[in-house]
């Protein structure tokens, strides 16, 4: 006989009262295999939306979701491993020069991704736009090119934490996505059954991030530092910018592409700035020092590892990427400089292009998205192209066009345009 209920349980954060350990076990254990409904694991999210929840809560929750499943151990490797999570913005590749580059500096990285779902693209589809290259691998494989190649980046498996996939499809359809507590154990609950030995968090600040404000991005990033810490994870977090979209591009293909030109020792400077500042975050936490990554970046070391990885994955890196068939360009409306590019008109734009999904069984196309041919603080002259939109169906054209409309400022030539640090704050 269990010693709970789910009302007990729903009523007790519902009148704004903390959770006990057993109640937590009890209730994600039950909602895993089925004991617990839907609805009223719903009712339970949306109490913890609202009033919240302690650290001592959070810890126990996350720890209650990870022992729904399977853990991965790395400790058998002849190197370190260190792992990166991004919350996810527009033209956010960075997993892709990163994993390459950090394994190049001699640490093993296991990027367990995911698919993109809404306007922030998923590290897999971009991958998937390289002819032959797959997602799905197993412990062995993985295990066999992280000592080999030292990096991996592929999709999780399901024994990893099932409770949050469970949940995790719940939030998204009943109004609690925006939870922390619930974001944090989330994200924290994969990472840690994944079984690193460092995590640096990217927690996007801005227009085109989840979190829209400073104070509730840096409640986050504490919240899921002080987990990973709690369990034996070195972790760290720094916050950045994403009110403006990264690089140059967003979309599938056209990210690999502009991943390479990085991995190439070129490429857009907020790209290389924030792949080598996340690197030497991995690096510390791995305890490695001693080896600079922009050093490998330009030696070529970085690309070889790319190559590798790439090919052990089936993929043939050397391989022309998929083209859009239809592209249509939006010319500057005036001479003058672009103080603001909207990240989240960019995203919305590239996702109704063709470039994300509305519901996870949608397909996404490979050549969609946007190319932006400047940035905030380049000088633009009047009828120059501006943004490039890439969709095979130019039915797609007139609503990604809607998208853009008001996401850019064109001031007159002169105006001074104060660059914001891509890196707003480190902690740890």
């Amino acid at each position: 006989m269990s010693t709970h209920d789910a009302v007990e349980v729903i009523t007790t954060k519902r009148d704004g009262g903390s959770l006990s350990d057993s109640q937590i076990d009890w209730v994600v254990d039950a909602y895993t295999r089925g004991d617990v409904a839907d609805e009223q694991m719903s009712s339970l999210a949306m109490a913890i939306l609202l009033n919240g929840m302690e650290q001592r809560e959070i810890a126990r929750w996350t720890a209650a979701m990870i022992a729904s499943g399977e853990r991965m151990d790395f400790s058998a490797l002849s190197r370190p491993t260190a792992d990166k999570h991004s919350t996810g913005g527009v033209g956010d590749k960075i997993t892709l020069p990163l994993a390459p580059l950090v394994a190049a500096c001699g640490v093993a990285v296991p990027q367990l991704s995911g698919r993109g779902l809404g306007h922030t693209g998923g590290t897999l589809d971009k991958l998937e736009a390289i002819p032959g290259w797959r997602a799905a691998l197993s412990n062995e494989e993985m295990m066999r090119q992280l000592e080999e190649v030292g990096a991996v980046i592929c999709a999780a498996g399901d024994g990893l934490a099932p409770a949050d996939k469970k949940l995790y499809a719940l939030r998204d359809v009943t109004g609690t996505v925006e939870a922390i507590p619930l974001i944090a154990s989330s994200i924290m609950s994969k990472k840690i059954a994944e079984g690193t030995g460092a995590l640096v968090l990217d927690v996007k600040v801005g227009t085109g991030a989840f979190m829209k404000d400073l104070d509730r991005a840096r409640e986050l990033a504490r919240t899921m530092v002080a987990l990973g810490t709690d369990a034996g994870v070195r972790t760290t977090a720094l916050l950045t910018d994403m009110s403006t979209p990264l690089g140059l591009t967003a979309g599938n293909a056209i990210e690999v592409a502009e991943s390479v030109e990085v991995l190439a020792g070129g490429g857009p400077a907020d790209v290389v700035e924030l792949t080598v500042a996340l690197a030497r975050e991995m690096l510390a936490g791995a305890g490695v020092d001693g080896v600079d990554p922009a050093d490998k970046l330009a030696d070529g070391s970085a690309m070889d590892a790319w190559k590798a990885m790439i090919r052990a994955q089936g993929g043939d890196p050397d391989a022309a990427l998929p083209e859009a068939k239809e592209s249509h360009v939006v010319s500057a409306p005036a001479t003058g400089v672009l103080t603001r590019l909207d990240a989240m008109a960019v995203g919305m734009a590239a996702w109704r292009l063709g470039a994300g999904r509305a519901r996870k069984e949608d397909p996404v196309q490979a050549g969609a998205g946007v190319v932006w041919h400047a940035r905030p603080g380049d000088e633009v002259t009047e009828g120059q192209p501006l943004f490039t939109l890439l969709t095979d169906e130019p039915a797609r054209f007139e609503r990604a066009l809607a998208s853009l409309e008001g996401g850019y400022d064109v001031e007159p030539a002169g105006t001074a345009y104060e660059p914001s640090s891509i890196v707003l704050e480190r902690i740890d």
